[in-house]
């Protein structure tokens, strides 16, 4: 196979959007990227993210990609496990303390902070709605988010994501309280869960 079709292959495995990080893991000269840009089949769309001109950027899944260190949570978890209804705005995405956002996520996403123990508990891999693999955190840790972080989420999408919870027929509440519990939010979140309940 060559590189031209390695790469087409690629793009159509990514759902239209390729990474120049792609096709350094592939072992893919760049000068592919700029050939099919020059030949109008791809678009730069920011840097390092080419989208072919039939298709529609992944914007998740390319700012996780050139990012690893995010994990979409709070507002965006709420909208892609059904528990709001509100496309979120900006990207909501948490970070281990300490890390550096860029510029690139500040600007697009709305950025919280954990610590470095927690930041993987509860992370799972879910479909972007172009059908490409993102990490995301469970409903059970995105109650948990929403809680820890109730001052700076909008009231409404605060208790619609509740209801709505606490109407699931799937919902692990021995997992709930056990992050709960290492988030050190237990009790605050018992006394939402009485009232809803």
């Amino acid at each position: 196979m060559n590189y031209l079709e390695k790469l087409e292959e690629l793009i159509q495995k990514h759902h239209g959007t390729i990474l120049s990080a792609d096709l350094d893991k592939n072992q893919i000269p760049r000068g592919y990227l700029q050939m099919m840009v020059a030949e109008g089949t791809l678009e730069r769309v920011n840097r390092g993210v080419y989208v072919s001109v039939n298709s529609i950027e992944d914007e998740m899944y390319a700012l996780q990609t050139k990012y690893p260190n995010i994990i979409y949570s709070h507002e965006t978890a709420l909208f892609m496990h059904g528990l709001s209804d509100r496309t979120p705005f900006k990207y909501s995405v948490t970070v281990p303390s300490g890390h550096k956002v860029v510029g690139d996520v500040a600007e697009r996403c709305k950025v919280y902070y954990i610590k470095r123990e927690f930041h993987e508990m509860g992370a799972e891999l879910a479909e972007s709605s172009f059908g490409n693999q993102i990490r995301v955190y469970t409903i059970e840790r995105t109650i948990c988010d929403l809680v820890r972080s109730r001052n700076r989420v909008d009231i409404q999408i605060f208790f619609q994501a509740l209801t709505r919870f606490a109407k699931l027929k799937s919902t692990d509440f021995s997992t709930l309280m056990d992050m709960a519990r290492k988030l050190k939010i237990e009790a605050v979140l018992r006394t939402y869960l009485e009232v809803l309940l």
